[in-house]
């Protein structure tokens, strides 16, 4: 098993102290996990798509901007 080291910002790591008996390496590892399951399935699903990418990014700007309307509005 390769090892990794990671930054972490002052404040979290004080935050982390308070549960010492968490495997933190552990909870990272799951994260880092999920997040390339993640991007896994994102990328078998693009590789479908018949979108290009300026199609991609026109929906990208009119989601935002209807997001940014939505939480503006609430």
């Amino acid at each position: 098993m390769v090892n990794m080291t990671l930054a972490i910002p002052d404040a979290l790591h004080e935050k982390m102290k308070q549960f010492n008996d968490i495997k933190w390496s552990e909870v990272a590892r799951r994260a880092i996990e999920q997040r390339i399951n993640d991007l896994e399935i994102m990328n078998k699903i693009a590789s479908k798509s018949k979108l290009t990418s300026n199609d991609a990014e026109e929906l990208a700007k009119k989601i935002k901007k209807s997001a940014t309307i939505k939480f503006l509005n609430n």
